[in-house]
């Protein structure tokens, strides 16, 4: 069962990618981009990685990417045009994706054969020190960056005067 999962979780996230890049509309790509969180967050979770799994959904699918919807949604639609991709963007996409499959091929080989890694890092000291002693800081920078965010939403304004 879990393996099935594992791969209905896997197929979620790289097809919300996939329709992340080629949507053209920027709004329709931010939504799927958080499908793409949650999809790896439900991936963390089944290889028994809780906290990341919670800071994945939480952090990335919950607030960053719903700072990046904002922002998008106060922008005008009419400004943000696909810009001209030219033609040399194709030999530098090409040699990547070849890295990327021999990647993908040696984590096959790897997992074929047996190989384990080292196993998962401890993070219950990460979440005592953050929920503890540095829970003030923690919150704080949260805020300051919050209001940084702000600040540069309200900077960046409408040129037209609205």
């Amino acid at each position: 069962m879990a393996l099935v999962l594992f791969f209905f979780l896997g197929g979620t996230c790289v097809g919300s990618v996939l329709g992340m890049i080629l949507s053209r509309d920027r709004t329709h790509g931010v939504l799927f981009l958080v499908l793409a969180f949650a999809a790896l967050g439900g991936v963390f979770g089944l290889l028994d990685a809780p906290f990341v799994a919670a800071v994945q959904v939480l952090v990335y699918a919950g607030a960053i990417l719903v700072l990046f919807l904002f922002v998008i949604m106060t922008l005008d639609p009419a400004e943000g045009r696909r810009p001209e991709r030219g033609r040399w963007v194709i030999v530098p996409a090409l040699m990547l994706s070849v890295v990327l499959l021999g990647e993908i091929l040696l984590a096959l080989k790897g997992a074929a054969g047996g190989a384990s890694g080292p196993g998962p890092a401890p993070t219950a000291g990460l979440g005592a020190l953050l929920l503890g002693p540095y829970l003030y800081a923690f919150e704080i920078a949260s805020l300051l960056i919050v209001a940084s965010l702000t600040g540069a939403v309200a900077l960046a304004g409408r040129k037209d005067g609205r």
